[in-house]
C-alpha cells in the first residue's frame, strides 16, 4: 500500500497504533494475491463523514480494498461492513470482493466509495468490539439524517439524546442548546429540541460506549432499522418495496411492513430479466403460491437486489463461507456470483477466541474520549459495555461520582473536579462513630428487631439526598419519562401556618386508628428471632420488586375482582364497556400473578431458605426481569387500550346517571382507597417503576457482574416501552385530573374541555374588604379559578370567580398593600390581590402563573365562559375562622380525601409536575412504627402512593386500616434527645403529630426517605421552555 503509510490515515486519525492490521480471514487462509502493476487511488468516505485515499494495484480485487480500510481502522469485525458506490447508471451497488476493482469502478477519480454497514445483526450484543458498536451508532446517526430510519417523534428524540450524550457528555441546558443549534441530526429538528433535552437529562453519568449500546438497543427494535427499500411491483401492479434483513425478505407498502418471508421458508431465489422470483417451500397451512414474482425497474436493479439477498442468506444462515462452483467446460448458465468472506458465526467464533489485540481509538464527534480496553479478556463470553476513560471521570472517585449523580448533584466531567466528589449519604442513627461488628448484618424480617451492632463503617454524615425531579419544557404535559433526579430539596421545611386553624386542634387527616393504643405491638423485648439474610444492595432491590408487585397485584384486583363483581350485580354498565375494561385488565392480572410468583421463588433461593438442592447462581434478578419484561411487551396491545377505557368510562358516566351513582358508591368502599380512575392508570405507572428499579440496578452493578448484561437488556426493553407509552399516559393523567377536580368543584359547567391543561392547585389568601381570606386556587393553561370550601359533607369547593389568563398581567405588591408574599393579578375585567404563606410558595405560583399567561397569549384567544351563575365573591365571604368546623378525623364511609382538601387544610400547593413525580415515587413494604410517647414498635405493611401512607396489618389485607396524607409534613431524623437508639429510623411530624418509622436495611431506609421527601417538600423545577400541543380527548 506504499504511500498510504507515509501520510495520516484513518487509523492514525482515530488514535490507533500503526501496525500491519488484522486480517479478516480465517486461520490458515491466505489473502488474495495482490497483482503487481500501477497503483490507482480510491477515495473512501468513512462513517464519520471524513474521506481517506487508498492506493491499490490496478488489478486488485475488491477484497484488497475492503481489507485495507478495515486494517487502517483496526477493525476486527469488518465483515459486517461493505463498500458501496454509484455505477455508470448512478445506481448504488455493493463492491464485489472477488472481482477486480477497476472492472467495477470505471472512473475512480470521479467516484467516492462509501464505507457503510452492510449486515445488521438481530442483536447488537453480538457485536463484541466497542469500535464496531461505535461505527454502527454512526450508521444509525447517518440513517436518521438521511430519513432512511423512520420512526415516531418520541423514538427519534430518544435516539438523538443518546447521540448527544456520547458527543458532549452529561446534560447542561446551555451547552445542549448550542450543540443542537450547530448540529442537525434530522430535518426540522427544532420541533423536537425540547424533547431531546428532556431525554438527555435522564442519561446522567452515561459513557459514550454505554450511549452507543443504548442507541443500538432502541434502534434495532424499529421497523426500518437496517432496511434499504428497493421499489418493485407485485403481479397485480401494486407499487411495493422489497428489502432484505437478517431474518429474510421483507415486503413494504410505503414504510409499513406488510409481509415477511423467513429464510426457513425460502427454497430458492432467482431472477429473470426484470422479474425477481421467490420459490417457497411447500406449506399446507400457507395461502401463498409456490413461487412469488415481483417486477423491478430493470435487469441490473433486479440482479443487484438478488445479490444482496444471496449475501444476507449466506452471512446469517451458513456456518462457513460457501465453496466456489467448478467452472463449466463449454458454457455456463446463470450467474456465478457467490458470497465471499466470513459468515457471522465465523466472525463470532474468531472474536471469542481472542485471536486479536484490542487497541485504542478516539471518537471524532465526541468531546469525551473513550478508550477501548488494551487487554483482551477471552474468558468472558458475554458482551460488556466498556466504562469510560479515566480521563473523563477520574480513577479513584468514579463510583463516588456516579453515586453523587444519582442523588441529584451535577457531575462535572473533568479531572480537576472528580477528585472532590464525595458520595452523600444519610445519617442513619443519632449515635455516630460506631464500629463494625461483623460482616453479616441482621435485618428486620417481619417482626424481628434489627441488631444493635449494625455495620456503621463509611457512613459520613452529610445532607440528605434530594429526590426532586427536574423537567425542562412544559411541566404539566411533557411527553417525557420524568426521573427522580435533579433539583435541591429543603430539609425540615414547614410552611408557616399563620392562616391555618388553631394548632391545638387535632388534625382531621389522621385516622383514630393511628393513635389507638390497643393495637397489637411488637415490643423490643418480644423480638427475639433474628435471621441471617443477604446484605447486598441488589437483594434489597429485588425485594423492592416483590413488595411493590404485591401492591400492584392488589390494585389490579380492585378492577378485575371487586369492581367486576359489583358491576355484575348491577345492570348499569353497557356490555361493550364491560368487555373493553375487563378483557384488557384480566390478561394483565394473570401475567403479573405469575411474575410475582417467579420473583418470590428467586428471593427464596437467594436467601437460602429452599430445601431443594439446586445448583446455580440465583443471587441475581436481571434474568428474571429480562424474561418477564420481554413477555410483557406482548401485553402492549392491552396497555394502549387504557386511554380508550378511561374516555369511554367517563363518557358513560356523563350519559348515565345510574352509572355515575354506581361509580360514586364504589369509590366509597374501603377497598377503593384511591379514585377509581387511578386504578385504571396503574399498569402504566408500573412500567415506570420497573424502569426506575432497573436503572438503579444497572448503576449498582459493575460491567463484569454476571447479572449486568441481563439487567442492561431489561432496562433497554422497559425504556423502549416507557418511551412509547409515556406520552399517552401523561395525557391520560391530565384527563383524569380534570375529571377529579370536576368532582371537587361546585359551580362549574364545563371544566373538562379539549385543550385544557391542569397546572397547579393550592391554598392562597385573597385580600378583600374584610381582610385576608383563605381561598383555594386552581390554575389551568387558560384560566385561574378561586374557590372557598363549601360546608358540604363531601368537602367540595364552591367557585367564587375566575380570571381568564389571556391579557392578564402580574406584579409583586408587598409594599403597596403591606402584606408579605403578595401578588396583584390584573385581568381584562377584574383584578385581585393574593398572598402566599411563604416566599417559596409565592415563587412557585409566580412561575406557573407567568408560564400559563405566556401559553394563553400563544393560544387563539380568551377562554370561553365557564361558570354557572354564582354570587360575587364579596357576597359569600368565608373567613379563616370557618375552618374550625372541620371534622376531627377521617370518616370511613366517605370517599378518599381529595388532594384539594389536603392542600386547603395544610396551606399547601401542588403542581401537575408533582403529580407526575408521585406516579414514580411509589413504594410498599414492612415498616416498624412508633408514636412519640410509646415504648414499643408496631409492625405494619405500608403503601406509599398519591402523597399518602396507607397502613395495613399485612400485605394480604384488602383495604387499609388507616391513612396519613403527607403534604405539609416534615421529614427529619430523630435527634439525640429523643432517645431513639435504633438504626434506619426517620421521623414525620406536623404540628403536634409525631411518628417514627424504622426500616430493615440501609437501602430500604434511603428509598423510604427518597419517596416520602417527594411528598413532604415540593420540588423546584426549571421554567417551561415551550408550549406543548393541546390534548384532544
Amino acid at each position: 500500500m506504499g504511500e498510504t503509510e507515509q501520510r495520516p490515515t484513518a487509523g492514525s486519525r482515530l488514535g490507533a497504533q500503526e501496525n500491519a492490521g488484522i486480517s479478516t480471514l480465517e486461520h490458515g487462509q491466505k489473502p488474495p494475491m495482490t497483482p503487481p502493476g500501477k497503483l490507482v487511488s480510491i477515495k473512501i468516505q468513512m462513517l464519520d463523514d471524513t474521506q481517506e485515499t487508498f492506493d491499490i494495484p490496478q488489478r486488485a480485487p475488491g477484497k484488497v480494498l475492503h481489507d485495507a480500510v478495515c486494517n487502517h481502522l483496526n477493525l476486527v469485525e469488518g465483515d459486517y461492513f461493505g463498500l458501496e458506490f454509484p455505477d455508470h447508471k448512478k445506481m448504488m451497488v455493493w463492491l464485489d470482493l472477488l472481482k477486480p476493482v477497476m472492472k467495477q469502478i470505471r472512473r475512480p477519480k470521479h467516484v467516492v466509495v462509501k464505507f457503510v454497514v452492510k449486515f445488521f445483526p438481530p442483536d447488537h450484543a453480538q457485536l463484541q468490539e466497542e469500535l464496531t458498536r461505535y461505527l454502527f451508532a454512526l450508521q444509525v446517526k447517518q440513517d436518521l439524517a438521511q430519513g432512511r430510519l423512520t420512526c415516531n417523534d418520541t423514538s427519534t428524540a430518544l435516539l438523538i439524546s443518546h447521540i448527544v450524550q456520547s458527543e458532549i457528555g452529561d446534560f447542561d441546558e446551555t451547552i445542549d442548546r448550542e450543540h443542537l443549534a450547530k448540529n442537525k441530526y434530522i430535518p426540522h429538528q427544532e420541533a423536537l429540541e425540547d424533547k431531546i433535552m428532556e431525554f438527555h437529562r435522564n442519561h446522567m453519568g452515561q459513557t459514550p460506549a454505554e450511549s452507543d449500546f443504548q442507541l443500538l438497543e432502541i434502534a434495532r427494535r424499529l421497523e426500518m432499522y437496517g432496511i434499504r427499500l428497493h421499489p418493485a411491483k407485485d403481479r397485480e401492479g401494486t407499487k411495493i418495496n422489497l428489502a432484505v434483513a437478517n431474518t429474510g425478505i421483507l415486503v413494504f407498502q410505503g414504510h409499513t411492513k406488510i409481509n415477511a418471508f423467513n429464510w426457513a421458508k425460502v427454497r430458492k431465489l432467482s431472477f429473470k430479466r426484470k422479474r425477481f422470483l421467490i420459490k417457497l417451500r411447500p406449506d399446507v397451512n400457507s395461502s401463498f403460491q409456490d413461487t412469488l414474482e415481483f417486477l423491478m425497474a430493470s435487469r441490473d436493479f433486479c440482479k443487484s437486489f438478488w445479490k444482496i439477498c444471496v449475501e444476507h442468506h449466506a452471512f446469517f444462515r451458513l456456518f462457513e463461507e460457501p465453496k466456489p462452483k467448478p467452472k463449466p467446460v463449454l458454457f455456463s448458465r446463470g450467474s456465478s456470483f457467490r458470497f465471499s468472506g466470513r459468515t457471522q458465526k465465523q466472525v463470532l467464533d474468531y472474536v471469542k477466541e481472542g485471536g486479536h489485540k484490542k487497541v485504542q481509538f478516539e471518537r471524532k464527534h465526541s468531546k469525551i474520549h473513550s478508550i477501548r480496553s488494551l487487554t483482551a479478556q477471552p474468558s468472558e463470553q458475554h458482551t460488556e459495555v466498556p466504562k469510560q476513560s479515566a480521563r473523563a471521570y477520574g480513577d479513584n472517585n468514579d463510583a463516588a461520582a456516579v453515586q453523587s449523580c444519582r442523588q441529584g448533584k451535577e457531575l462535572k466531567a473533568s479531572t480537576e473536579d472528580t477528585g472532590q466528589h464525595k458520595s452523600p449519604s444519610l445519617k442513619k442513627s443519632p449515635k455516630e462513630g460506631r464500629k463494625v461488628d461483623g460482616a453479616v448484618v441482621s435485618t428486620v424480617e417481619e417482626e424481628e428487631e434489627p441488631a444493635k451492632d449494625r455495620m456503621q463503617q463509611n457512613r459520613p454524615q452529610s445532607q440528605q439526598p434530594s429526590t426532586a425531579g427536574s423537567l425542562t419544557g412544559s411541566p404539566h404535559l411533557s411527553e417525557l419519562s420524568i426521573n427522580s433526579q435533579g433539583g435541591p430539596s429543603v430539609a425540615n421545611m414547614t410552611l408557616s401556618p399563620n392562616l391555618s386553624p388553631d394548632a391545638k386542634q387535632s388534625s382531621p387527616l389522621v385516622s383514630p386508628l393511628l393513635n389507638d393504643p390497643s393495637c397489637i405491638r411488637a415490643d423490643d423485648e418480644e423480638e427475639v428471632k433474628r435471621k441471617r439474610v443477604p446484605t447486598e444492595k441488589a437483594y434489597f432491590m429485588a425485594k423492592e420488586v416483590a413488595t411493590t408487585e404485591r401492591t400492584y397485584l392488589k390494585d389490579l384486583e380492585v378492577i378485575t375482582s371487586w369492581f367486576q363483581s359489583a358491576v355484575s350485580k348491577e345492570d348499569c354498565m353497557p356490555e361493550t364497556l364491560k368487555n373493553l375494561i375487563f378483557s384488557n385488565f384480566e390478561p394483565l392480572h394473570k401475567f403479573h400473578t405469575g411474575f410475582l410468583k417467579e420473583i418470590e421463588q428467586r428471593l427464596v433461593l437467594w436467601e437460602g431458605r429452599s430445601n431443594a438442592q439446586i445448583k446455580g447462581d440465583y443471587q441475581r434478578i436481571g434474568d428474571v426481569m429480562l424474561k418477564n419484561i420481554q413477555s410483557m411487551k406482548q401485553l402492549t396491545v392491552h396497555l394502549r387500550k387504557h386511554n380508550e377505557i378511561l374516555m369511554e368510562l367517563e363518557n358513560g358516566i356523563k350519559n348515565s346517571r345510574k352509572l355515575e351513582t354506581f361509580c360514586r358508591d364504589f369509590e366509597l368502599q374501603k377497598v377503593c382507597y384511591l379514585p377509581l380512575n387511578t386504578f385504571l392508570l396503574r399498569p402504566l405507572h408500573r412500567l415506570m417503576h420497573y424502569k426506575q428499579i432497573m436503572e438503579r440496578l444497572c448503576k449498582h452493578y459493575p460491567p463484569s457482574h454476571i447479572d449486568f448484561r441481563d439487567s442492561r437488556a431489561a432496562l433497554a426493553e422497559i425504556s423502549e416501552m416507557v418511551a412509547q407509552l409515556h406520552g399517552n399516559m401523561i395525557k391520560m393523567e391530565n384527563f383524569q385530573k380534570l375529571h377529579e377536580l370536576k368532582k371537587d368543584l361546585i359551580g362549574m359547567d364545563n371544566l373538562v374541555i379539549p385543550g385544557r391543561e391542569f397546572i397547579r392547585l393550592g391554598s392562597l389568601s385573597k385580600l378583600s374588604g374584610k381582610g385576608l381570606q383563605q381561598r383555594m386556587f386552581f390554575l389551568f393553561n387558560d384560566i385561574l379559578l378561586y374557590t372557598s370550601r363549601g360546608l358540604t359533607a363531601s368537602n367540595q369547593f364552591k367557585v367564587h370567580g375566575h380570571l381568564p389568563l389571556y391579557g392578564m398581567t402580574m406584579e409583586e405588591s408587598e409594599e403597596e398593600w403591606g402584606v408579605p408574599h403578595c401578588l396583584t393579578l390584573r385581568g381584562q375585567h377584574q383584578s385581585i390581590v393574593v398572598a402566599a404563606s411563604t416566599r417559596a410558595e409565592m415563587d412557585k405560583w409566580t412561575e406557573d402563573i407567568q408560564m400559563a399567561i405566556d401559553l394563553a397569549e400563544k393560544s387563539s384567544g380568551p377562554a370561553p365562559e365557564l361558570l354557572a351563575s354564582s354570587p360575587p365573591d364579596n357576597k359569600d365571604p368565608l373567613s379563616v375562622s370557618d375552618c374550625s368546623s372541620l371534622p376531627a378525623g377521617l370518616i370511613s364511609d366517605q370517599r378518599p380525601v381529595s388532594i384539594s382538601y389536603v392542600c386547603w387544610y395544610r396551606m399547601q400547593s401542588l403542581s401537575f409536575y408533582d403529580i407526575l413525580q408521585s406516579n414514580e415515587n411509589q413504594l410498599s413494604g414492612n415498616l416498624l412504627r412508633k408514636f412519640k410517647n410509646s415504648n414499643g414498635w408496631q409492625k405494619l405493611w405500608v403503601v406509599f402512593t398519591n402523597f399518602c401512607m396507607f397502613f395495613y396489618k399485612s400485605h394480604q389485607d384488602n383495604h387499609p386500616l388507616a391513612s396519613l396524607p403527607l403534604l405539609g409534613y416534615s421529614l427529619t431524623l430523630p435527634s439525640e434527645s429523643e432517645n431513639i437508639h435504633k438504626d434506619y429510623v426517620f421521623k414525620l411530624h406536623f404540628k403536634s403529630h409525631v411518628y417514627y418509622f424504622r426500616a430493615e436495611s440501609e437501602y430500604t431506609f434511603e428509598r423510604w426517605m427518597e419517596v416520602i421527601r417527594s411528598a413532604t417538600s415540593s420540588a423546584s423545577r426549571p421554567r417551561a421552555l415551550s408550549h406543548k400541543e393541546p390534548h384532544a380527548y
